[in-house]
C-alpha cells in the first residue's frame, strides 16, 4: 500500500528562465512552419547567452521556396519572443541581440522511416517511451505540487506584465513542499521563490513583501500557516537574470514540463518538435488517456506508458498502472485504451488536432493541467473519452 502521510516537493521556472526562453523560441519557430504547412517537419533547438540566440536543427516543407522564405524570416520571430517575455537588459535586449540561424533540411534517412508510402503508414519519428499521468488530487487532475508551483509563477508574470509590479523581472523559480495526509494535499511546509528584480536596492525582505500576497492568493486557503518556512531570494540580490546571467538550452526542464517528478518521464523533451515526433505527441496522448481514465472514475491515479519504434506506426506496448486505486483492473483499462484511440502517430495528430500553430503557448508553466482552448490548444486536456472508456470495459 502506498504511503498516505508524507511531503513531496516540485519546482517550476518562469517564462524568463534561460532554458524556458529557449523552449519558447523553439516552439515559436515550430509554429511559424506549421502556419505555412500543417505537415511541416521541425526539430528546432535553441541556445541563448549574453546578447546572442542561436537556433539550429532540421526542418522540412514540401516547397523549397517556402522553406527559404520562412528561414529568412525567423529573426523577427526570435525577437518577438524575447520582447514578449520582457527582456530589455543591456546584455540581453530583444532589439539588439544577435540571432544566428543554423537550421537546415531534414535528413532523408529519417524522413524515409517517418513518411507514409504506398505500402506503409506514417511511422514514428523515433524510438522511445512516453508517459502520461493523472490524479484526482486537484481539479485539473494534476499533482498539487507542480500545479501550484506553476500557478505562482504565472500569477507573478501577470502582475509584472500588466504593470502592477514593475519591480519584478522575467526570470524566476518556485518550489513547493506539499504535505499530504490520508493521501491528499493539505498544506505547504516550505515555499522557495527566487525572482529577478529590477531595483538594485531591493533586499530579500523587500522582494518577499511584493510576492507574498500573490503567493497567498494563489494557494488554497489554509495551506500556509505559522509553521510554513519561507525562502524568498535566499541568496540576496537577483538583478542580472535570463540568458545574460546563465546560458539557456531547449529541453532542459522536462520535469517542470510534465509532472514535477510525481510521475515517470520518458526522457524526451517536447519543445521545438513537430507532432510526428512521438516524444511530444505520444506524451500528450498518454496524458489525455490517463486524464480520461481518472475523469471516468476508473481510478484515483493513473499512469499510462506508450512505446514506439522508429518508422513503425503502431505502438510497441501500452501499459497502465492505477497504483492500487483502480475500480477497473489495469489490464481491462489497457484494452479499453486500444479500443477508444488510434495511437499511431497520424491517429494521435488527427484526434488531438496537433497540426496547428498551437505550441508556443505550451513552452512555460507546464504542458499539462491547462484548460483546453477554442483553437485546439491543449486539446489533450479534454475529457471527451469518458463515455467511450466506460463503454469499452
Amino acid at each position: 500500500m502506498s504511503r498516505q502521510t508524507y511531503t513531496f516537493t516540485s519546482e517550476s521556472v518562469s517564462e524568463g528562465h534561460p532554458d524556458k526562453v529557449c523552449d519558447r523560441i523553439s516552439d515559436a519557430v515550430l509554429d511559424a512552419f506549421l502556419a505555412i504547412e500543417p505537415e511541416a517537419r521541425v526539430a528546432c533547438e535553441t541556445f541563448a547567452t549574453t546578447n546572442r540566440v542561436v537556433i539550429g536543427g532540421e526542418v522540412g516543407l514540401s516547397d523549397p521556396d517556402k522553406l527559404t522564405q520562412v528561414k529568412d524570416d525567423l529573426a523577427h520571430v526570435v525577437r518577438d519572443c524575447v520582447r514578449d517575455i520582457g527582456y530589455e537588459q543591456d546584455k540581453f535586449h530583444w532589439r539588439t541581440l544577435e540571432v544566428t540561424n543554423l537550421l537546415h533540411e531534414q535528413s532523408a534517412h529519417i524522413a524515409q522511416g517517418v513518411d507514409a508510402a504506398e505500402n506503409k503508414d506514417e511511422g514514428a519519428g523515433d524510438q522511445g517511451i512516453m508517459f502520461g499521468f493523472a490524479t484526482n488530487e486537484t481539479e485539473a487532475l494534476m499533482p498539487a505540487p507542480i500545479q501550484y508551483a506553476h500557478a505562482i509563477l504565472r500569477r507573478l508574470a501577470e502582475v509584472r506584465k500588466n504593470g502592477t509590479e514593475p519591480s519584478l523581472g522575467p526570470d524566476a523559480k518556485s518550489q513547493l513542499s506539499v504535505r499530504y495526509e490520508s493521501g491528499k494535499p493539505v498544506g505547504v511546509s516550505s515555499i522557495v521563490l527566487s525572482t529577478q528584480h529590477l531595483d538594485e536596492s531591493m533586499t530579500s525582505d523587500d522582494v518577499r513583501k511584493v510576492v507574498e500576497p500573490y503567493i497567498r492568493e494563489t494557494l488554497p486557503e489554509g495551506w500556509i500557516d505559522a509553521s510554513t518556512v519561507w525562502h524568498v531570494n535566499p541568496t540576496g540580490k537577483f538583478v542580472i537574470g535570463g540568458p545574460d546571467g546563465d546560458a539557456g538550452l531547449t529541453g532542459r526542464k522536462i520535469i517542470v514540463d510534465t509532472y514535477g517528478g510525481a510521475a515517470p518521464h520518458g526522457g524526451g523533451a517536447f519543445s521545438g518538435k513537430d507532432p510526428t515526433k512521438v516524444d511530444r505527441s505520444a506524451a500528450y496522448a498518454a496524458r489525455y488517456l490517463a486524464k480520461n481514465v481518472v475523469a471516468a472514475e476508473m481510478a484515483a491515479r493513473c499512469t499510462v506508458q506508450l512505446s514506439y519504434a522508429i518508422g513503425v506506426a503502431e505502438p510497441q506496448s501500452i501499459y497502465v498502472d492505477t497504483h492500487g486505486t483502480g475500480a477497473v483492473p489495469d489490464a481491462e483499462i489497457e484494452k479499453a485504451i486500444r479500443d477508444v484511440m488510434d495511437l499511431t502517430p497520424r491517429g494521435i495528430r488527427t484526434q488531438l488536432q496537433l497540426n496547428k500553430p498551437i505550441f508556443q503557448r505550451t513552452a512555460a508553466y507546464g504542458h499539462f493541467g491547462r484548460a483546453p482552448e477554442a483553437d485546439g490548444g491543449f486539446s489533450w486536456e479534454k475529457t471527451d473519452l469518458v463515455s467511450a472508456l466506460k463503454a469499452a470495459v
